[in-house]
């Protein structure tokens, strides 16, 4: 990625549409926009319609709206030009072809657009993330904590907490570079409360039982029962289509079968398991293997089983029904009395469905929550903020000053990770490769 080149992509998604942006940054990107449009230059951030031109022959290309942002006050905070067309992908094609021909002009490499606008300072690597979560939001909660994050206030969070860091680790350093002059006494005694403090509010911070990054991954529910209870029947009705094969024979699913909902605004995963019971059949063991191991790893189980008998007919399901178990009765249309607990429904018929969705809703959102504070969004802020606190631990535990002032200085450098103030080159090309070409 080299700086000094312009770069041009198509900034919304490939195929044919009925417009399709181009965009262009760097420094001849007026350039560029001067010689396709053979005339003055639009105002800045105001749309003009502009008839696209070939440089050479002249040959109308297409006809759309040209905008023009000089730097600083851009995305990239580079000069930047942007070309509004018709979405067909000959009228792409033809306009990106000219644009690269261009002398130091070349298409985009993946996230390079963000990239450049965080190497300009216009974003923090949280925002970065926040943006690319927004591009990648399913569901409407998920929208609101990638919006919140790309605003800032992930950042924001981190960046005060630096800032007390390096405001405490200056003034214990100034004790130990200035003994003679007149300063307060016990400096390292009087930061001492204010670090204790600190390193409970990002203990509390922590303790958000990964409230973000479910958010952001998905909440996962798996369906676990014995074969024939209907499992992937009551998938095919939550989902709405035939996610799964459904048949009488026993164990016809033998693999994880997934399918994402949008639940009430929520993300949700949910997954088809293997029947359980005991087998003799390699494969069929694998799937029950599968099977636990997923549930294990659930945020939630649904666990069903036959409205007329109460029984997983297997110890390994009868383990699973505890507090985090959620049951469900299916083939209640099939029975006159439901045997045992759970809500009663039926797959086939749709009966109770509406209320198991209501309930299930109702328990992701209280998992959920959107709370008033940002919440951290990938396992890497998490570490980062591990290693904070560990180094104030030290810190608050530490006689000597000047070992106290190292790991103040540890402290921040984590928090700096973070945002993207310090050591950040090994994880700068994981973040931008998340980007689509023209962001």
């Amino acid at each position: 990625m080299g700086q000094g080149d312009t770069i041009a992509a198509q900034a919304t998604a490939p195929g044919r549409a009925g417009i399709a942006v181009i965009r262009i940054s760097g420094p001849q990107a007026g350039s560029i926009l001067d010689a396709l449009s053979g005339g003055p230059r639009p105002s800045p951030r105001q749309a003009t319609l502009t008839a696209f031109k070939r440089p050479g022959d002249r040959e109308l290309l297409d006809r759309g709206l040209a905008l023009w942002f000089p730097a600083p006050h851009s995305f990239t905070g580079e000069d930047v030009a942007e070309l509004h067309g018709h979405g067909g992908l000959a009228v792409v094609a033809a306009l990106l072809a000219e644009i690269t021909h261009f002398p130091g002009c070349r298409l985009a490499e993946p996230g390079e657009f963000t990239r450049r606008a965080f190497d300009n300072g216009k974003l923090d690597l949280t925002q970065v993330e926040g943006l690319a979560d927004l591009v990648n939001a399913e569901a409407e909660a998920q929208r609101k904590q990638a919006m919140r994050q790309l605003d800032g206030a992930l950042g924001l969070l981190y960046e005060g907490w630096r800032a007390e860091l390096i405001g405490a680790m200056a003034r214990i350093e100034a004790g130990i570079d200035f003994p003679d002059e007149d300063l307060p006494d016990d400096l390292l005694g009087r930061q001492r409360s204010a670090l204790a403090a600190l390193v409970d509010e990002i203990a509390r911070h922590l303790a958000d039982d990964h409230r973000g990054e479910r958010l952001r991954d998905g909440f996962h529910i798996v369906i676990l029962g014995a074969p024939n209870v209907g499992k992937s029947s009551l998938l095919n009705a939550l989902a709405r289509r035939e996610a799964a094969i459904v048949s009488e024979r026993a164990g016809t699913t033998r693999d994880v079968v997934e399918v994402h909902l949008d639940l009430g605004g929520y993300p949700v995963i949910l997954a088809d398991t293997a029947g359980l019971r005991h087998s003799g059949d390699s494969i069929e063991s694998e799937g029950m293997r599968r099977a636990l191991q997923r549930a294990e790893q659930a945020d939630l189980r649904l666990l069903v089983y036959d409205a007329a008998i109460w029984s997983s007919r297997d110890q390994a399901v009868d383990k699973l029904v505890d507090e985090g178990a959620f049951p469900v009765a299916n083939k209640c249309d099939l029975v006159d009395r439901v045997a045992g607990p759970g809500l009663a429904i039926s797959a086939l018929t749709g009966a109770g469905i509406g209320e198991l969705l209501r309930r299930l809703q109702a328990e992701v959102a209280r998992r959920l929550p959107m709370a008033s504070a940002p919440a951290p969004t990938r396992l890497r802020h998490r570490r980062a903020l591990e290693d904070c606190g560990a180094a104030l631990e030290r810190a608050l535990a530490g006689a000597a000053e000047e070992l106290v002032a190292e790991d103040l200085r540890l402290a921040a450098r984590a928090l700096g990770r973070i945002t993207g103030r310090v050591d950040v080159e090994d994880i700068l090309d994981v973040v931008f490769a998340e980007f689509c070409l023209g962001k």
